[in-house]
């Protein structure tokens, strides 16, 4: 009773983000049910009937939920550890740069992470056009025959990881860029003394004292392995059926289904599905890392 009277106060100003949370993040938590009722708009959640599992089968049926399965989970781990890769190896070219360049380089790389997916969609849609875009054009101006980019399945694998490296690279870079600044700068001048090179200090020393903030946020990741960006998957390929082979994933599978069919219970199974998965990723990944080093885990 004592120790809540000396935080009441604190208790108090804390008590709007306290009521948004719960708003938010618990009340709709009702929510869970949607994925084993059929659901009724007349209904409503708590009166819609009853069909246990039915809506997992039904999304688990079929060739399409595979395919759109393999592709976010391929797209995914591609993303994860290229991305992780080149952030890093950013965050470290930053640190050498003189400080008085930093925040530009810094300013260029965030740009694109602030930018819509439908502006992106239309910017890209500018360079892969088959009448118009300028990759044809240089094509064409070349000798070569113009491509049809948006009927040709096969070279979206490497266009969206591109693309999806090139929005969050910012992000990333200066996550890593920040915990290096909190690395003291006694170990590198150490290190410069007994003769290590840049790379040398870069390995021996930059990367192991980021390696937690590393571990953490690839964990974080692996949690929403079985999510997909939206808007890189739909705005970007300008939703080409032709496309489908290489760029349906769960997300894009999930909205189409439920425009064509209004099935909202199938929807929810998805998401209840992607969900949970990712709960149990992180909890698996969180106890390997914490195996091998206690420091690198989540929690």
């Amino acid at each position: 009773m004592k120790t809540f009277r000396k935080s009441f106060s604190i208790t108090l100003l804390a008590l709007p983000g306290i009521a948004l949370i719960f708003i938010f993040n618990y009340v709709p938590l009702y929510g869970l049910l949607l994925p084993f009722k059929n659901y009724k708009f007349d209904l409503g959640i708590w009166n819609s009937p009853w069909v246990g599992l039915d809506n997992f089968k039904f999304l688990f049926n079929g060739n399409s939920i595979q395919r759109a399965l393999r592709n976010t989970l391929l797209y995914n781990l591609v993303f994860i550890s290229l991305g992780t890769f080149i952030s890093v190896v950013l965050a470290l070219m930053l640190r050498e740069i003189s400080r008085r360049f930093v925040r530009v380089y810094q300013t260029v790389l965030f740009i694109p992470f602030f930018i819509s997916w439908v502006v992106a969609g239309f910017a890209f849609r500018g360079l892969f056009d088959m009448d118009y875009g300028v990759v044809n054009k240089v094509l064409t101006f070349l000798g070569e025959t113009p491509i049809m980019w948006y009927n040709e399945p096969k070279y979206w694998p490497f266009i969206l990881v591109i693309v999806s490296i090139w929005k969050g690279l910012g992000y990333g870079a200066v996550i890593y860029y920040a915990a290096l600044m909190g690395v003291d700068a006694e170990y590198y001048e150490a290190a410069t003394i007994d003769g290590a090179g840049k790379l040398r200090q870069a390995i021996s020393i930059s990367i192991p004292m980021i390696k937690p903030i590393i571990f953490i946020l690839v964990i974080l990741q692996i949690g929403r392995i079985f999510y997909s960006d939206f808007g890189l998957f739909f705005n970007v390929t300008l939703n080409s059926s032709q496309l489908y082979p290489t760029t349906d994933v769960i997300d894009t599978f999930v909205y189409r289904s439920l425009i064509d069919l209004g099935d909202i219970g199938m929807a929810s199974a998805a998401g209840f599905f992607q969900s949970t998965v990712g709960f149990i990723l992180v909890l698996l990944t969180n106890y390997i890392a914490k195996k091998f080093n206690p420091e690198n885990s989540l929690f």
